[in-house]
């Protein structure tokens, strides 16, 4: 793992930063968990970040708070995101947001079986994101 990739890594919350086919940037925060050489991200599949990450890999990623306020001075980084929606996939970036987030993740997840048979409940997706590299520091 880069350090770029561990400095992420390590954060609580992280803004990603996700394109429309026009260039312009979306900014999310998210939560983000290491898995060997990726940075997972669990999202709701059918989203406006996973429908641009369908047209364009580009992401941006800098550390952040819940509420998506940048860190002053935070370094931004440059990567590339795709987005997995068979179950292994999925399985993969739960059990990483877990081990990483613990009690907080599965109080919020306890009630998801019942939810995931409610009428229009969209599917969850994993987003992997690979290829970290400093932009700015």
């Amino acid at each position: 793992m880069n350090d770029a990739t561990r400095l992420l890594a390590e954060q609580q919350y992280v803004e990603l930063t996700t394109f429309r086919r026009n260039g312009i940037g979306v900014a999310t925060p998210v939560w983000i968990a290491p898995d060997g050489e990726d940075l997972l991200i669990v999202s709701v599949d059918n989203t406006g970040k996973t429908k641009r990450l369908g047209h364009t890999a580009r992401v941006e990623l800098r550390p952040c708070d819940l509420r998506g306020n940048v860190v002053p001075h935070a370094p931004r980084y440059a990567a590339r995101a795709t987005v997995h929606r068979d179950r292994a996939a999925i399985a993969r970036v739960k059990k990483a947001i877990g081990a990483k987030y613990g009690w907080w993740y599965r109080a919020l997840t306890t009630v998801e079986p019942v939810l995931n048979r409610m009428p229009g409940r969209k599917p969850r997706a994993a987003i992997v994101v690979t290829d970290v590299e400093l932009l700015e520091p």
